[in-house]
């Protein structure tokens, strides 16, 4: 049996693939892992924020939705800590910060004319 220039390329080809899949499989995600601590912390500090604030746009939005016509949208810091907690999975978010976010996404937003938040008391 002849091996045609074609088929030995094609075998290559399938012998690399196998053993990068191989690689990634047995390696499982070492490059995605930070290799300091800190940078680790810091990292999911970020990521935090960002999702109490993607948390805070979210109710907001549900509440404009289910506001009728000519009443305002109530927007509450529980619905904030509840949708980090629900969507995220976050076990214990702060107050304070689900409150924080809040205010920068109702400031953000534009929303002191048509909601209503307990976000500043």
């Amino acid at each position: 049996m002849r091996w045609s220039v074609d088929a030995l390329v094609g075998v290559l080809v399938v012998l690399t693939a196998v053993g990068l899949i191989a690689t990634g499989v047995l390696r499982e995600g070492w490059s995605v892992r930070p290799f300091a601590a800190s940078r680790a912390r810091a990292f999911a500090q970020r990521e935090y924020a960002r999702n109490l604030q993607r948390s805070a746009d979210l109710v907001i939005a549900a509440a404009r939705r289910a506001a009728d016509e000519g009443e305002p949208a109530i927007v509450t810091v529980a619905a904030v800590v509840r949708t980090a907690e629900e969507r995220y999975g976050y076990d214990g978010v702060e107050r304070l910060h689900a409150a924080a976010a809040l205010r920068r996404r109702f400031e953000h937003g534009r929303c002191a004319a048509d909601c209503v938040t307990d976000a500043y008391g």
